[in-house]
């Protein structure tokens, strides 16, 4: 980068004019795809309506956020990267950075009107050793300089001589500032500050599956997002056709981290809770604990394969196909044969179904061609749908409904005893019957678990499509039921699996990712565990992690390693005027603010802070300058953060779940949702774990 407009001696002055030149071609590349003009380059309406939606997905891609840094840091090679380096992603030729010692990565790839590069994508493999080089592996970088950012301006810089070994290895003080950076507002992205052992995470292969346990405020969120995008960006053409899936544990969640992967430039990946991906009948009823974890139990998946081929029953009569003046007749010991291959290749439900009559007609034609005729595959299909042999495939082999399968097991306890036989003891069969059975689909008020237990038998009869990778965050919620509607949707495609032991707050939380793995399909996902804390300050994390004895032993507790411990307070609180004036202190500093309580104490706050003339917001709303203050009841916590908390009524938050167990897990994770500082007030006596 030698700009002759730029002093010799002020580096910054000469970084803000790549940094404008690099928005100005950035600029250029959006213009020039708005230009494009495809009226004579397609063959129908078809094409040409493709091609336009490409044409606007490549324009939003294209966008340049004015607050977001363009490129955040840069590389001065001490040779110019090889060829194997500069590969670019799948289908592409290799990238003409591979000329250049110095290069600029960013968010997105960035050339000016010949070509050449201005702005390295953060994605690419010659842009690793920005996140891997270090003094005793300089990955042949001689410096790595990191920007400072205020706004969209680059305010300062800051150099690391990674091949001079009179130089002291020092902690970047920019990406301590950009970690503990204030926020406002949804989820950002962390390219500019992902560590080494989260790059290795992002950029492992697409053909397996991995597994990140990670503690609070270990990224592990944002390593997920980050590894959809680098996997788009590596493998787009395969991608492009397979499709890829974010699913998160609830909408506040998907809505906070919904920013991230547009903000690097990725605008196709689908993002869904498991109840939408299960949503086959409306939602309008609840289950207890109990009813609700024996539902989710793996053995319901058998229960469910018995009810279902239960309809499947032995033929007694031949079925007579009249052609002309010939009848043609398969005895019944034949068809016998025929159902019992088909159940013995344990294919789906349906498939099989649809194969019985075609197998029904080749027996036909078998006993044809004997006779001296030659027919051929229309006359196969003729007979396939020859009124005996549908009729014959109907009371053999039935048609049936995935949703009327779940009705008539939780409304009919013979049916259900008689599939659920060695599976089910009486009390569990008990705990999901329906008191009243329902008269049918429409009027039945399912649970959330019961569409569960459709998606099952629906994929028991007919195979649920497959993506090409799924992120599923917040994994450790999730019932072994859950875990196999999501396996369903990547059994040909991988996975990344993100969660926290110590986190599970459902009664049937994840007890092992081993297990959870086994349930959804990946048993050979590779493990990996963070635990180095960017997010939460020391203070809180090691007051949190008093609990893990309690609700994770064995696991490793969160180490942070943040140089600001932040602030963190227990206060005894007399009432909601206590909890009033903590909210006012926290909001007279710099960032967002949640306050975090027990369920059933969220409409007095509510009262209180409107009493109070305190504006605020509920999860997954925007919050602005002037209302920085969430009011988030402890169920909806998990996987949000904030610059500060204030956590009201700890025992509270505990004595609102059915078990102490998740109870107490449910407070870890309110108490770790600070980024700079913690307040907790309390009336009532603190947890006897805390103290």
């Amino acid at each position: 980068m030698n700009d002759p407009a730029a002093p010799a001696d002020d580096p910054l002055a000469r970084e803000r004019l790549h940094l404008s030149a690099s928005r100005a071609a950035l600029r250029a590349m959006r213009e020039d795809v708005e230009a494009l003009d495809i009226r004579d380059v397609t063959a129908n309406w078809v094409n040409a309506e493709v091609l336009q939606r490409q044409i606007e997905e490549r324009i939003k891609a294209l966008a340049d956020l004015s607050d977001t840094p363009l490129f955040f840091g840069r590389l001065d090679y001490l040779h110019a990267p090889g060829a194997e380096q500069a590969e670019g992603a799948e289908g592409e030729r290799p990238q003409p950075e591979a000329a250049y010692r110095t290069l600029h990565i960013g968010r997105r790839h960035v050339h000016d009107a010949d070509g050449d590069p201005m702005v390295i994508d953060w994605r690419a493999p010659v842009s690793q050793p920005f996140y891997r080089a270090s003094k005793k592996d300089p990955m042949d970088v001689g410096l790595r300089r990191r920007f400072g950012y205020t706004g969209g301006d680059l305010t300062a810089y800051e150099d690391e001589h990674l091949s001079d070994p009179a130089e002291a290895a020092t902690t970047s003080k920019l990406l301590q500032q950009e970690i503990e950076r204030p926020r406002v507002g949804p989820m950002r992205d962390i390219v500019a500050t992902i560590q080494p052992e989260q790059d290795e995470i992002v950029r492992s292969g697409l053909s397996g599956s991995v597994c990140v346990q990670g503690g609070p405020g270990t990224g592990k969120t944002a390593v997920g997002l980050h590894r959809v995008a680098y996997l788009l960006y590596a493998h787009r053409e395969r991608l492009a056709r397979t499709g890829t899936l974010v699913v998160g544990p609830n909408r506040s969640f998907l809505h906070y981290i919904e920013q991230v992967l547009p903000a690097l430039g990725e605008l196709t990946v689908a993002q869904a809770t498991v109840d939408d991906l299960v949503a086959h009948v409306e939602v309008r009823g609840t289950d207890d604990a109990t009813a609700a974890t024996v539902k989710g139990d793996a053995r319901m998946a058998e229960v469910l394969r018995r009810a279902l081929y239960s309809h499947v029953t032995m033929p007694t009569e031949p079925v007579v196909v009249v052609r002309g003046s010939r009848r043609w007749r398969v005895p019944a010991y034949e068809l016998e044969e025929i159902v019992r291959q088909l159940l013995d290749r344990d294919i789906r439900y349906g498939a099989a179904r649809e194969a019985l009559p075609q197998r029904i007609a080749h027996a036909v034609l078998v006993q044809m061609e004997r006779a001296g005729e030659a027919p051929d595959d229309r006359v196969q299909d003729a007979v396939a749908r020859n009124a005996a042999v549908k009729a014959a495939v109907k009371a053999v082999w039935p048609a049936v409904d995935p949703a009327k399968l779940v009705l008539r097991l939780l409304g009919d306890a013979e049916f259900l005893a008689e599939h659920a036989e060695g599976l089910l003891d009486e009390q569990e069969r008990k705990a999901i019957l329906w008191a009243k059975p329902a008269r049918s689909v429409k009027s039945a008020k399912w649970s959330a678990a019961d569409t569960v237990l459709i998606d099952e038998a629906a994929d028991l009869i007919q195979r649920t499509p497959s993506l090409g990778h799924v992120v599923l965050d917040e994994a450790q919620d999730l019932s072994p039921m859950q875990y196999r509607a999501v396996g369903r949707r990547c059994t040909t495609g991988s996975a990344t699996v993100l969660g926290d032991l110590a986190q599970g707050t459902t009664p049937w939380a994840t007890r092992s990712w081993e297990e959870a793995l086994s349930h959804l399909g990946k048993p050979d996902a590779v493990v990996e565990e963070l635990t180095a804390g960017f997010r939460v300050p020391t203070d809180v994390i090691t007051y949190a992690s008093r609990l893990l004895p309690h609700i994770a032993p064995g696991l490793t507790p969160v180490a942070s390693i943040r140089e600001n411990p932040g602030f963190f307070e227990v206060r005894g609180s007399s009432g909601p005027d206590d909890v009033i004036a903590a909210c006012r202190e926290l909001l007279s500093r710099e960032g967002s603010v949640g306050l975090i309580a027990a369920d059933p104490r969220i409409p007095a706050l509510t009262d209180a802070l409107a009493a109070a003339g305190l504006p605020h917001v509920a999860p997954g709303e925007e919050t602005t300058e002037s209302t920085r203050l969430t009011l988030v009841p402890a169920s909806l916590a998990k996987g949000l953060e904030y610059d500060y908390v204030l956590l009201d009524e700890p025992q509270a938050v505990v004595d609102a779940e059915p078990d102490e167990r998740t109870g107490l897990r449910r407070l870890y994770v309110t108490l770790t949702r600070a980024v700079s500082g913690l307040i907790i007030t309390h009336g009532a006596p603190l947890p006897a774990q805390l103290t």
